[in-house]
């Protein structure tokens, strides 16, 4: 049954507790139960809400920047990646294979203070060799939600 309350509220975690347990053809309160228990073992860490800024008028700029680091003696990538992640710019940070070490997603107000962040602040940090960023420029896809519409065309058709 956990595996199954995962599935679903990972595509709406606005689903409530009535409803989980009519799918899954279980009691509330074993649904209410199961979801406190993951809670409190950290297999949930959290809710949230996906939000297309685009449709907005706040101007956001996302940015995936790939940092190349000299792993610490004894921690790794750990104590590096904790420095990184405090900082309130940054959305999200992983390890990652390839050419690089991690991959942190940040956002800023503007080109400029994304460019800012990760010159002042990201790449003079002990450890980091170099960094690497890429603006996003369009969301298609995010969280396995498809944000974009294939377009249609609403012209009608004119034959001679």
């Amino acid at each position: 049954m956990r595996e199954q309350i995962l599935a679903i509220i990972e595509k709406n975690s606005r689903i409530n507790i009535k409803e989980l347990a009519v799918i899954l053809g279980a009691e509330e309160i074993d649904i209410a139960n199961e979801l406190k228990a993951m809670e409190e073992e950290g297999v949930i860490c959290g809710y949230h809400t996906m939000i297309d800024w685009e449709k907005t008028s706040i101007e956001k700029v996302t940015a995936l920047i790939e940092v190349r680091i000299t792993p610490q003696r004894g921690q790794g990538y750990d104590n590096i990646a904790e420095r990184v992640y405090k900082y309130p710019e940054v959305n999200s940070v992983y390890l990652i294979s390839g050419g690089y070490d991690l991959l942190v997603t940040l956002e800023g107000k503007s080109l400029k203070a994304v460019s800012s962040f990760v010159s002042d602040k990201l790449s003079t940090l002990d450890g980091v060799l170099s960094t690497a960023t890429h603006f996003i420029l369009k969301k298609y896809k995010d969280h396995g939600t498809i944000l974009t519409r294939k377009y249609e065309d609403t012209r009608e058709k004119v034959t001679p």
